[in-house]
Order: structure tokens, then C-alpha cells, then sequence
């Protein structure tokens, strides 16, 4: 496994990270329990949750299963995207926080988190009232560092100049949706975190499964795959996709590879990331995205990757949690 500073701070974490949201929702707790273990077995450090994944129950599981072993990984969690009916059961006001904070803590068995995370911009709450409850939450040590998610590339060097002006921790890193399928925040957000300091965590790193190349038509999806049950995946698949991924399969097959180990191996490469976190359902799925880490591309075949994906760098991204 190799290993990067997580934006610029000092703490290192997996250029693999495992994401957790299909624990307790696609994956049972014996299997994802399996896949939790079978990744810090194989080096993975990275672990990322959040307090909405399967209505809390991914970071119950995570904090079952990492019994006796919290020491051994990079806790990443957020808070910030709707939790409840209530009004303040929502957003980044330091009334929400605080109480999201606590209950995350009880359920992942642990008195502190490593990277706490905005998981979206709250455009109701001043920024300076969320940032200084994240300093707060640092200064108790309850939390190691503090980063952002689906924010604007303004939103977040906003809320990092506040945080510069009032001495305050800031932002170590972003999460944004990022792959060969939706370059968008090339436009402003990785000029901007390299500017500053700032590790990008993609998520959706292949898409939604679209770069896995198992879809090969729009028409007619594989049974049991995301896109059967899930339409939200389904519209990604189109004309415009279903080339790209004819193209990243065929340059894979010349190197011997996966289209998802190539995928993720050119995000891997982009000197933004600083970790790429995928799902997994089963532990073996997870081992065959690891793979990835050992795949290394040389310039023409990044350059050929740049160029196959290059009109994803416009239009609108793939995903973007947004507070309704």
C-alpha cells in the first residue's frame, strides 16, 4: 500500500481508502465486517463514514467491528446533510454539530475521530459560527482535523480565508465527486486545493460503476448490478458515457488490467488526491480495486487517458449533495 499526507497536514493516510455507505444497506454486518477487516489487513487506513449511511447503521457496524483495532486506522465521518424531520436536525449550526458529533462518537466506540467532515455547504449557518465549532471540537480532542465536502470551490476558500483570519483550524481536505467520467473539478476546485493546501477525497471514483465497464448498453443493465435497482446510476449511462468506457476498457486490455483498476489508478496519479475511497459489497471486490495501488502509468498513458476524458471536464458533475 502506498501512503500520502492527507492535504498539508501531517497525517498520512491509504491512497486507497475503503468508503463504508453500503454497510448495513448492501452489505450485511457479517460482510461488512469481512470487508472492514480484510482492508486494514491488506493496509488500507482510510476509512470513511457518515452519520446518514444506512440511517446510522454504517457507523454502528464500523464501530463493532473495529474492536481492538481503532489504533490501526484514519476514522474519517461527517455530519451536515438532513438527519431528521426536525429543524435543527440539519446543516452546520453548532447546535447540530455538537449533538451529530456525540452521537457519532457512541456509535463508533470511540472518543475522538480523525477527520471530521462538513458533508455539505449550509448556506443558512455562518460560516465562522461552523468553523469555530470545529475548532472547538479540536481543541477537546474529540477531533484530529477537520474537512469539507461538496463545498464550491469558492465556498471553501471562503471558509478557509475566515478560518486564516480568525486563527482557527481549517480545512486539511475536500470530498467531491471525481473520475475519468466527471473531471468538473478541474474548472476551479483542484486549482484551488492545490493552491492551499487542501487534499481532494473523490468519491463516485468510477462513476457509479460505469467505469468498471460492465454496462455496455443503456438499455439493458446487468442483473443485480446498481443501475437495475438504482436510477439515480441508470441516467449516467448514455451516449455520452458508454464511449469513454469502450475506450478505458480497450486501453486496459492493452495493459492487462481492469477498467476500474485503471480508473482509479489515474486518479491515484492526479497530485490533488490525496486518497480514493471506494465502496465494496463483498471483500473480494475490495481486492480487486487494491490492485490498483500497483499500477503505475506512464506519461503516454495518462496523456491518452487525459485526452478520452477531456470533454468531462465540462457541464455539470455527476453528484453534488446539496442541503434542499
Amino acid at each position: 500500500m502506498n501512503y500520502k499526507r492527507l492535504g498539508s497536514s501531517g497525517m498520512k493516510v491509504s491512497i486507497l481508502g475503503l468508503g463504508t455507505n453500503s454497510f448495513g444497506k448492501r452489505a450485511d454486518e457479517t460482510e461488512s465486517a469481512r470487508i472492514l477487516h480484510h482492508a486494514v489487513d491488506s493496509g488500507i487506513t482510510f476509512i470513511d463514514t457518515a452519520n446518514i449511511y444506512a440511517h446510522t447503521e454504517s457507523e454502528r457496524i464500523i464501530g463493532n467491528a473495529l474492536a481492538g483495532r481503532r489504533q490501526q486506522v484514519v476514522l474519517a465521518t461527517k455530519a451536515g446533510l438532513v438527519k431528521g424531520q426536525g429543524p435543527n436536525e440539519r446543516g452546520s449550526s453548532r447546535y447540530h454539530l455538537m449533538l451529530e458529533l456525540e452521537q457519532s462518537l457512541s456509535r463508533l466506540k470511540t472518543d475522538y475521530v480523525d477527520l471530521y467532515q462538513i458533508h455539505t455547504f449550509d448556506p443558512e449557518t455562518p460560516l465562522e459560527e461552523t468553523l469555530r465549532t470545529l475548532d472547538d471540537m479540536v481543541r477537546s480532542g474529540k477531533v484530529r482535523y477537520i474537512g469539507a465536502s461538496n463545498y464550491a470551490a469558492w465556498e471553501l476558500m471562503k471558509a478557509i480565508g475566515i478560518s486564516e483570519k480568525c486563527g482557527l483550524n481549517r480545512f486539511v481536505s475536500t470530498q467531491t465527486s471525481y473520475s475519468l467520467a466527471d473531471r468538473t473539478p478541474e474548472q476551479e476546485l483542484v486549482a484551488c486545493c492545490l493552491d492551499q493546501g487542501v487534499g481532494i477525497i473523490p468519491y463516485f471514483p468510477l462513476a457509479g460503476g460505469i467505469l468498471t465497464g460492465k454496462y455496455t448498453s443503456s438499455e439493458v443493465v446487468p442483473a443485480g448490478s446498481r443501475a437495475e435497482k438504482d436510477d439515480h446510476i441508470k441516467r449516467f449511462i448514455n451516449d455520452s458515457t458508454l464511449p469513454l468506457v469502450e475506450r478505458v476498457r480497450s486501453i486496459a486490455s492493452d495493459l492487462g488490467c481492469s477498467p476500474s483498476e485503471l480508473s482509479l489508478a489515474w486518479l491515484m496519479h492526479q497530485q490533488a488526491v490525496s486518497t480514493v475511497i471506494v465502496g465494496a459489497t463483498k471483500a473480494e471486490q475490495l481486492e480487486a480495486n487494491r490492485r490498483s495501488v500497483e499500477l503505475n502509468l506512464d506519461s503516454g498513458t495518462l496523456q491518452a487517458l487525459d485526452e478520452i476524458s477531456e470533454k468531462f471536464k465540462h457541464g455539470k458533475p455527476l453528484a453534488v449533495y446539496r442541503l434542499p
